[in-house]
């Protein structure tokens, strides 16, 4: 049976209300949430009686309860949406926010966000325009595209195009090519969300152009061609080049689309990693449209973006499934930020964190990591323990699967501490570390850490060693 005395002397809500501590709360805090603490400290702990869980008295004093309540009310107030410190090595990370924005696009956000801006009126008439005409000509110039709209992520770019090109029509695509993207979407539940039907040719390993030829009907809308940019066939394996699909299409008078998925357009074989088709290259070989995503190897936000024939980018902006998807002026200034950057291929390079990630070379990594491991060792505490040790990053967001750019590593332990309980401390920390753990050890990749990090690190590894 609960102990109904102690259930008695817990305090009312009313009298912790007016515990220093809680007092202390209100200029940071909201007074609705201080009280929401203060209810739950008290729920927790009167749960905890009714299943005669024996409690020290000292934890159900005013004192203690006080501030359980306050540390309560502080976890209601923090933001759900937070910074989070990137230890794991992977660039485009989809679960930590994937691409970081470089400065000048940050720059940009909060110059169009905090005044009004010209997002649908045109300057020069003095009338109502277009929001898709501030990244249509940088996208033009960039990539050498007649006409491009930018819709709220790839998946709604494949849609669109599908849609508008071939409601209640084939499409032609290889077996090979039928990926799976993030969350369990596929390409076929795209494909039936559009209205067109798919029409699927060769082998898992291997397409021929035959296959595409034999499968033309009157009723084909469309040949396809998707970058399987998050997984790769190797060994006995081939499909078909684009250039070799545009002139079937011609022969057809079908148009062609490519789905690049994480679409580049930086050659980052240039900097020793693997091939990855570019967005220039897929329209200079023929492909009437071109899809791809803003948040990933192009390194800025959110965004699906569709390139190709003037024709049918005309097509898809008047469907009126695209006023579903359409973006807002946040994307549009963070976008067009990041696209001038390419102007400059160097800057691009430097500037835009996710190129300036995937292409940062061994030994700076290396130089990196010796500095932090340093700067933790000169803390002097005995139970943290710290080496560098070699590894590999990747780049993440279903980009480059085979890419595995060596990095270098700390192995962080803390005596009296496992590695498992060692990265749920960091995990909890404010703002969180998110750590790796690999056979049996936490390690930290310095690849995606950025300079602000630094300090945190050593301060969370401080807390928990001291």
């Amino acid at each position: 049976m609960a102990d109904q005395k102690q259930l008695a002397r817990l305090p009312k809500v009313d009298h912790l209300l007016e515990h220093p501590a809680l007092l202390d709360l209100r200029d940071e805090v909201d007074r609705s949430l201080i009280v929401q603490g203060a209810r739950q400290a008290l729920d927790e702990l009167r749960a905890r009686l009714l299943a005669d869980e024996q409690i020290p008295a000292e934890d159900l004093t005013t004192e203690a309860v006080a501030l359980a309540a306050a540390e309560a009310a502080r976890r209601l107030a923090a933001p759900s949406l937070r910074r989070v410190i990137n230890a794991t090595g992977v660039v485009v990370h989809t679960n930590l926010g994937r691409s970081l924005l470089a400065r000048r696009a940050l720059e940009r956000l909060l110059d169009i966000n905090r005044t009004y801006s010209n997002l649908e009126y045109d300057l020069d008439a003095g009338a109502r325009g277009s929001r898709y005409v501030h990244v249509d000509r940088i996208l033009c110039e960039l990539t050498g595209a007649e006409a491009s709209l930018v819709v709220n992520n790839n998946a709604a770019a494949v849609l669109l195009s599908l849609q508008t090109l071939a409601a209640g029509r084939e499409v032609v695509v290889s077996r090979g090519q039928l990926v799976e993207i993030g969350g369990s979407f596929r390409i076929p539940d795209v494909m039936a969300r559009s209205g067109a039907i798919l029409r699927e040719v060769g082998a898992t390993n291997k397409t021929h152009l035959h296959d595409y030829e034999g499968a033309i009907t009157s009723n084909t809308a469309l040949l396809l061609k998707v970058h399987t940019s998050n997984f790769a066939v190797v060994g006995f394996h081939k499909e078909v080049p684009l250039k070799e699909l545009r002139e079937l299409g011609d022969r057809y008078h079908l148009p062609v689309m490519e789905d690049l998925g994480s679409g580049s357009l930086v050659d980052f074989s240039r900097y020793g990693l693997p091939k990855e088709p570019t967005v220039q290259e897929a329209l200079a070989e023929g492909a009437d449209l071109v899809t791809f995503s803003g948040d990933k190897l192009l390194g800025g936000p959110q965004a699906g973006v569709i390139l190709g024939k003037a024709e049918y980018v005309e097509r898809c902006r008047k469907n009126p499934t695209n006023r579903a998807l359409r973006v807002d002026k946040l994307t549009l200034g963070a976008l067009e930020a990041t696209l001038e950057l390419y102007r400059d291929p160097e800057k691009a390079m430097a500037e835009i964190p996710t190129l300036a990630m995937i292409t940062t070379p061994y030994e700076r990594l290396r130089e990196r990591a010796n500095r932090l491991a340093a700067r933790l060792k000169k803390l002097g505490l005995e139970r943290l323990e710290v080496t560098t040790v070699p590894g590999v990053s990747r780049v993440g967001g279903g980009a480059m699967p085979l890419s595995a750019p060596r990095t270098r590593l700390l192995q962080v332990s803390i005596k009296g501490m496992s590695p498992t309980r060692l990265e749920q401390a960091l995990r909890a920390g404010d703002p969180p570390v998110i750590c790796r753990l690999e056979d049996g050890h936490l390690l930290m990749d310095v690849r995606t850490l950025v300079a602000d990090d630094i300090a945190v690190i050593v301060k969370a590894l401080a807390g928990l060693a001291a």
